[in-house]
């Protein structure tokens, strides 16, 4: 399997006789619990009510109007436990397929050019944005449809954040993502970047520059490793899918072509990972996993999927550490584990047996463990208060920081968490920068 093997695409979408059809289910709640549903406020029960009543433009303002990455979030949100989760149709038939009538009307969107709003009147204020992944993206459209300039800072050389780098082009399209952020574009947003705000104070630094107001938005992107050492043939997740979603796979389809791979973790990562490699020809692909089935964090669809495509779940087993050869990963060190009692998560610790190791003979390791923040970001913006995780403390009502005029919100307040939940961060604190600029405009 060579550099030119074919990579599995996204499946396509509704037409409009599927989604026509689909919408027509809908029992038209009262008070949809569908929506209330969605953490992001994208309103289901209002655009499907419209496309029903054939106001497929309407239904389309909708979505946009609550939510500027609607494509994206219709093919990545867990809609099985958000808004097709509170479905009432489920006590009759099955849920509604939410995610898939957003998703037609999103794309009916772009085919007929149809304009979902338009820019605010232009007022005196700019926003600067610190990161260019859901939680900014979103703020930034709120902000920028209020008349205010707005200017993202990325440091990557692409826009999109962890939906650009972490998310594999079968599960979300460069086609979705480009036209999500050509509505940014429309609205005026300015994008910089390969512009790091990174190093001693920063952030403040951009209220010394002219902004008028700072939202920090810069995700996680450090990963948590089982050995904080560099091994060949162990890989991070974010280094991995980055590879694949940039299609830099010089030499990377003839290292794992007929190998044996561990992918390390049980959440929506993880599973990304082990497909990959998959795709990339490995032989043998284990999901190393320290808890059980059920308690995964990855969706039921997505370990299901996993499972049909051969992939073997080594669960109840804890990595330990990587067994090496000369430099080279050779195998990972495991320990069986029980399930023990609750953690802070809910779900119940897993506990290491004693005297229960054993090696698995393997050839690469893809840690896809999780991520945190970088260990110097509090010198970046000094004034703001962190937690001992180093994630930024708000006021969750309105995102701000103990910093006068610099806002937060996404992984750098929650941890890694869903888009959607990064959406609904960038639109609360949009909500609260709009009222602190008309402050600062009656103050003067």
């Amino acid at each position: 399997m060579g550099d030119s093997a074919q990579f599995k695409e996204m499946e396509k979408g509704f037409d409009v006789h599927q989604a026509v059809a689909e919408a027509n289910r809908c029992l038209l709640c009262h008070d949809p619990p569908c929506s209330r549903g969605c953490p992001g406020g994208t309103d289901p029960g209002t655009f499907i009510r419209k496309l029903r009543l054939r106001n497929i433009t309407g239904a389309i303002r909708t979505i946009k109007q609550n939510n500027i990455l609607g494509g994206s979030c219709s093919v990545l949100c867990p809609t099985a436990r958000l808004c097709e989760g509170e479905c009432c149709a489920t006590d009759i038939d099955r849920p509604i397929q939410i995610g898939r009538i957003q998703r037609f009307l999103v794309e009916q969107s772009w085919t007929q050019d149809i304009n979902t709003f338009e820019k605010g009147e232009a007022r005196a204020g700019k926003v600067a944005i610190v990161g260019s992944g859901p939680a900014g993206l979103s703020c930034a459209a709120e902000v920028s449809k209020e008349g205010y300039q707005v200017t993202v800072f990325e440091s990557r050389s692409e826009v999109g954040g962890v939906l650009r780098y972490g998310v594999p082009s079968h599960r979300l399209s460069t086609t979705i993502l480009e036209n999500d952020l050509r509505a940014l574009r429309d609205l005026g947003v300015e994008f910089r970047c390969d512009s790091p705000i990174q190093g001693e104070g920063a952030a403040e630094d951009l209220l010394n520059q002219g902004f008028d107001a700072v939202f920090l938005a810069p995700g996680l992107w450090k990963p948590i490793r089982l050995k904080e050492e560099d091994i060949g043939g162990v890989f991070t997740a974010t280094d991995f899918l980055s590879s694949m979603r940039e299609k830099k796979l010089d030499g990377l389809t003839q290292f794992f072509s007929g190998k044996d791979v561990a992918v390390i973790g049980g959440g929506s990562v993880a599973i990304d990972c082990v497909e990959s490699a998959l795709e990339l020809g490995a032989r043998d692909v284990y999901l190393v996993y320290r808890r059980s089935f059920t308690q995964m964090p990855a969706e039921e669809d997505e370990t299901l999927s996993a499972l049909r495509a051969g992939i073997h779940f080594l669960l109840l087993n804890q990595p330990v550490d990587c067994v090496t050869e000369n430099g080279t990963v050779k195998g990972i060190r495991i320990a069986r584990t029980q399930l023990g009692e609750k953690d802070a998560s809910g779900r119940r610790r897993p506990v290491e047996i004693p005297g229960s190791e054993w090696v698995l003979a393997i050839d690469a390791v893809i840690e896809a463990i999780g991520s945190r923040a970088e260990s110097d970001s509090p010198q970046w913006y000094p004034s703001v208060k962190v937690n001992s995780k180093n994630l930024v403390e708000v006021n969750a009502e309105t995102g701000e920081t103990s910093a006068r005029g610099i806002f937060a919100g996404g992984d750098i307040i929650n941890g890694p968490a869903l888009v959607i939940d990064a959406i609904r961060d960038g639109k609360v604190a949009a909500t609260a920068i709009k009222s602190y600029l008309e402050t600062l405009e009656v103050s003067e």
